[in-house]
Order: C-alpha cells, then sequence, then structure tokens
C-alpha cells in the first residue's frame, strides 16, 4: 500500500469526474439557445445514474471474477469486499479507490454518446437507454479489455491504456447508430444551426483538457514515471491537434476559430488515450498532427455525403478519433515503455500487436452496433425514442425539463 498512490489517484478520480459536466459545457454550448439545458441535463443526470449503477453491480460484472472472457460475476454487488485493502489490480492502492477511478470512466462514457442525439431525443428514452447500455455494452467491454481475464486484453492481447476502445470507440459508435435509428432533426438539411455559446464550449473543452490528465496519468494506477510519460504524451497530443484543426481553418476558411481550436485540442486528448502508456513521446506529436485532418474530413465531408445527422460529431470526433488513437498504437506502441503491451508496434518491425489492435478495434464496433440496436429496441417497448415534432420545435429544454435557459430571451433561434 503506497500513500502516495492513493493519495494521487483520489486526486485522479476527481479530475475525472469533473470532466463530465465539462462535457456538459462543451456540448451545451454547441446547441441551440432552445436546447442547452435538455443536452447539459443529458451528461449530468448520468453522473447520479452511472454511479449508482456502478456501485450496485458495474464494478462486479465489468472487474469481478471471469465468465467466458466477456464478463464478471456478482461477488462484489453493492461493493461487497470491496475494502480499504489492496485489491487484485493493485497492489499500492485501496479496492475501494480502483474501484471509484474506474466509475468515473463508466460515468463519462455513455455521456459521450448523446451529443450525437442531441435536439431530438425524448429525455425519459435516453435514461432508460443509458441504463440498458451500461449493461449491454460498457460492461462486458471494460471486463473483456480491463478486467482479469478478459477477451480483448489478456487472450487477444490488445492494448488500451485508458479507454481508446472501452470509452471512445464504444460511445462514438453507439451514438452513430442511435442517431441514424432516430433519424434527422427537423429541417436539418434546410437550416443553419448556429452555436449559440462558444465561451461555453472554450469553457468545457478547457475543463475536459484538465481533466484528461487524470484520465490518462491516473491509469498509470500509481504516482510514477508512467504516469509522467502518459501525463507529457497526453498534453502533446492535444497541443498538435490544436494547432493542426487551426491551420485547416486558416487554409478552408482564411482563419482560425475558437470553435475549431477546441475540437483540435480535444481530437488529440481521444487519439492518444488508448497509446498513453505505450508509445514513445515523439510519436504523440503524430497522433496529434494526423487525428484533426483525419476527423475534420469525417465532419465535413463523409457526414455530409451519407446525410447522417451525427448532431455534435460524437462519432466524428470520439468514434473516429478513437479508431486512429488504436491502430497507431498498435504503430508505435513500445513494450520497454509498459510490459503490458506483448510485443513493439509495426515501426519496430513486429506485426502482432499491431492485428491485435485492428482486431480488437473491429470487435469493439460490433459489440457497439449490435448492443446499440438491442438497447433501442428495448427502449421502444417503452416509449418512443423520439421527441414529438411540437417538443423538437419548441425546444427540449421546455418540453422535456419545463425550463428555460434563458427565459428574458424573445428573439428567434
Amino acid at each position: 500500500m503506497s500513500t502516495g498512490d492513493t493519495g494521487f489517484i483520489i486526486i485522479a478520480s476527481a479530475m475525472v469526474m469533473f470532466m463530465t459536466p465539462g462535457l456538459a459545457f462543451f456540448y451545451g454550448g454547441l446547441v441551440r439557445r432552445k436546447n442547452v439545458l435538455n443536452t447539459m441535463m443529458s451528461s449530468f443526470f448520468i453522473m447520479g445514474l452511472s454511479a449508482a449503477l456502478w456501485v450496485l453491480l458495474g464494478y462486479s460484472l465489468s472487474f469481478g471474477k471471469d465468465h467466458g472472457t466477456v464478463i464478471g460475476n456478482l461477488k462484489w454487488f453493492c461493493l461487497t469486499g470491496v475494502g480499504q485493502d489492496a485489491g487484485p489490480y493493485s497492489e499500492t492502492l485501496p479496492h475501494l479507490i480502483f474501484a471509484a477511478f474506474q466509475m468515473m470512466f463508466a460515468i463519462i462514457t455513455p455521456a459521450l454518446i448523446t451529443g450525437s442525439v442531441a435536439g431530438r431525443m425524448r429525455f425519459k428514452a435516453l435514461f432508460i437507454f443509458i441504463a440498458i447500455w451500461l449493461f449491454v455494452v460498457y460492461y462486458p467491454l471494460a471486463h473483456m479489455v480491463w478486467g482479469k481475464g478478459g477477451f480483448l486484453g489478456e487472450v487477444l492481447g490488445s492494448v488500451d491504456f485508458a479507454g481508446g476502445n472501452v470509452v471512445h470507440i464504444s460511445s462514438g459508435v453507439s451514438g452513430l447508430v442511435l442517431c441514424l435509428m432516430l433519424g434527422k432533426r427537423k429541417g436539418y438539411d434546410k437550416t443553419a444551426y448556429r452555436i449559440h455559446n462558444i465561451p461555453f464550449v472554450l469553457l468545457g473543452a478547457s475543463i475536459l483538457w484538465f481533466g484528461w490528465f487524470g484520465f490518462n496519468a491516473g491509469s498509470a494506477l500509481g504516482a510514477n514515471g508512467l504516469a509522467a510519460h502518459a501525463f507529457i504524451t497526453t498534453n502533446t497530443s492535444a497541443a498538435f491537434a490544436m494547432l493542426s484543426w487551426m491551420l485547416i481553418d486558416v487554409i478552408v476558411q482564411g482563419k482560425p476559430t475558437v470553435v475549431g481550436a477546441c475540437t483540435g485540442a480535444v481530437l488529440g486528448l481521444v487519439a492518444i488515450t488508448p497509446g498513453a502508456g505505450f508509445v514513445p513521446i515523439w510519436s504523440s506529436i503524430i497522433f496529434g498532427t494526423v487525428v484533426s485532418p483525419i476527423c475534420y474530413f469525417t465532419m465535413s465531408k463523409v457526414k455530409k455525403h451519407f446525410g447522417y445527422d451525427d448532431a455534435l460529431d460524437a462519432f466524428g470526433c470520439h468514434g473516429v478519433g478513437g479508431i486512429w488513437g488504436g491502430i497507431a498504437t498498435g504503430i508505435f506502441g513500445k513494450s520497454s515503455i509498459n510490459s503490458v503491451a506483448r510485443w513493439d508496434g509495426l515501426v519496430y518491425g513486429e506485426t502482432k500487436l499491431f492485428v491485435a489492435q485492428v482486431l480488437s478495434i473491429v470487435i469493439t464496433i460490433v459489440i457497439a452496433i449490435a448492443g446499440t440496436i438491442i438497447c433501442a429496441s428495448i427502449v421502444k417497448l417503452f416509449t418512443p425514442l423520439r421527441a414529438t415534432d411540437y417538443d423538437e420545435k419548441t425546444g427540449l429544454d421546455l418540453s422535456q425539463h419545463g425550463e428555460s435557459a434563458y427565459p428574458s430571451f424573445n428573439g428567434l433561434d
């Protein structure tokens, strides 16, 4: 047991918890004025729902004794037996602290999905969907990647330092499937959807960047050199991705935008997440520099070509950014940095890690697609997924919550 490690992970857990309100500001600033409260609430309520389910069943299913390399058991129901002594996943941390740290990932992951369906999904339907999705998609993936005996981590040999598969690809792909099932917002092809509060976007991106240090460096599970390494790779990728997107803005629009800089920074953070503790620092420059043009092309060209309404580009950012990060980890990963990686990456002449990364990404995508269809189909048995035309026109703030973010505002939205 280490008081230093314990203190560090407690702080990292609080930082990661703070990311979900940061995401609420980031998403809330991007939507129309009449939907800002609903959009922010769609992230905020998950802090309660996911935390409650994690204590009841989520932690045990994610990290309990393995069943078929896919899911844990119910030994730790209500965190029974999870105490102040060290647990099976860290010799230097109280078991409770490890469970608390992992809970923060289970909170922010489903919140990312909500960006794809902003402005048109019933809050009741979203609440039920998230509850089911955690059981169908998140808990099995967390076990398969990080749990003892998990298929993707221990059997296949893929690596995911802080959630490329578990957090970003799963949520991004699920968001895409759900937005396709919901359909486009009313007037999507005819109406200009203007960002209503850019300072909110900047505030949210800043909070996310701050919290991501806890997200990635904390995944070293100790105040050690690996945490320092992950800290630097995280910041470097974010910095270069931001600069890369700003350059794209200048080339395309003639001037850099605040929203573009914020988007680029978040993309860099997404991309480096799976490899932060596996790749050399110099390679994080490539992670960040490359992710922005890939995702910019997805958001501006691919989305327009196929006509899907990924409202806040959850798939374009987290899905595509996470896929690039997982592949890049297979290219640049180095076992000497972190022995959890069994093999070196493609640039060092080995292929096994790269193949394992690609296979893990494909499996994650399949699980997310199938799981989302199953969850949405179950929700439909209880309530329609989509708000009515009238509710959507009025705005989800009033129709779903009976509140207005700007009650004195009388202009057109």
